[in-house]
């Protein structure tokens, strides 16, 4: 069994030993000494990548008593359902007594790697992460393998054994497919979302509200685009130029709802009045928009703390069962369906 592996931790003894140096020396290097010269410190470095040895930065810092730090890695902060989310997860955190760090990885996996790979070595108690598109499913065992806590948030990895809290996505998309046929709409587009799990689970939900009505499924109205509200502009403007064109549509969240809003009103048309639009998700900014936007609410703020509060229980119970939280999706209807 190789160190890297061993239930022994890698030391700065094994890195010296290992890039035949002293001691001193190592430490020096990974303080970024300008006392050792170029060559030395890159075989040190090189040394301690293949034993697997990891600096902890705050080590000294935190030797005697256990880190408050907890790092919160989210994918997309231009998104103001990751925003509402952040501030339920940090108030329940703080409340807890921890410091939370925090990082956006703009959907970049790289760089989520670069922001994990850096929490480690800053000694962070656990990580709350809502994983980049692309994420590999093996990432939750190799954070466990840190002897790291971790929760998962809004998009899973696949099955496993880490906690997880997110929301019923396909119950929810049926929940506002069901609202619109109830109020006679039939043909029903789907705005938005980029593939990956998230997206699936509201298709399927959308999916099966049709064909318990035994609508067929109009591949045709399906209309996929970033999860932005410029997206949500664009294909709203497609959907429209359909022939027969649609009545309502569903989408992927509020802020593609926001963009189909604003492109109804770029037609001429009201929502709610001429077209219906069902968002998901209920940021704050729903309640507010040009009309009012129909929605499923999840209450993001509310997953976030659920998050932090099963992260806070992995920390005091590392063996404890895996726990899964899932917000109850609720239909609130407003002007725009």
């Amino acid at each position: 069994m190789s160190k890297a592996n061993s239930p022994r931790a890698v030391t700065i003894l094994d890195v010296a030993a290992a890039a035949e140096v002293s001691k001193s020396t190592v430490s020096l290097v990974l303080k970024n000494s300008p006392l050792i010269p170029a060559e030395t410190a890159e075989r040190v470095r090189e040394a301690a990548r293949k034993i697997g040895y990891v600096y902890n930065s705050r080590a000294g810092e935190l030797r005697g008593r256990t880190s408050r730090t907890i790092g919160v890695i989210v994918n997309d902060l231009s998104n103001p359902f990751f925003a509402e989310i952040l501030v339920g997860v940090e108030r329940r955190l703080v409340e807890a007594g921890y410091i939370v760090l925090m990082a956006h990885t703009a959907e970049d996996v790289e760089r989520q790697n670069t922001v994990l790979r850096t929490m480690r070595e800053q000694g962070a108690a656990g990580i709350v992460l809502c994983p980049a598109y692309g994420t590999p499913r093996t990432l939750t065992k190799e954070v466990e393998s840190w002897g790291m806590p971790l929760v998962v948030m809004v998009r899973t990895l696949g099955p496993g054994k880490y906690d997880f809290a997110g929301a019923d996505n396909e119950r929810g998309i049926y929940t506002a497919t069901r609202h619109l046929l109830d109020a006679g709409h039939t043909r029903i587009g789907f705005l938005g979302g980029r593939t990956g799990v998230v997206l699936e689970q509201r298709l399927k939900g959308f999916r099966a509200a049709l064909a318990e009505r035994k609508i067929e499924f109009d591949e045709e109205l399906l209309v996929p685009c970033q999860p932005t509200r410029q997206g949500g502009s664009e294909t709203m403007g497609a959907l429209l130029d359909k022939k027969p064109r649609p009545t309502a549509a569903v989408c992927y969240n509020d802020v593609v709802a926001f963009g189909a809003l604003s492109a109804l009103g770029e037609r001429g048309l009201r929502a709610g009045q001429d077209f219906a639009v069902m968002g998901f998700d209920n940021v704050q900014d729903a309640a507010h928009s040009n009309p009012p936007l129909s929605t499923i609410d999840i209450r993001p703020g509310e997953l976030g703390e659920h998050a932090a509060a099963i992260l806070l229980d992995r920390i005091q119970a590392p063996a404890r069962a895996r726990q899964t939280y899932l917000a109850d999706p609720q239909l609130v209807l407003r002007q725009s369906g």
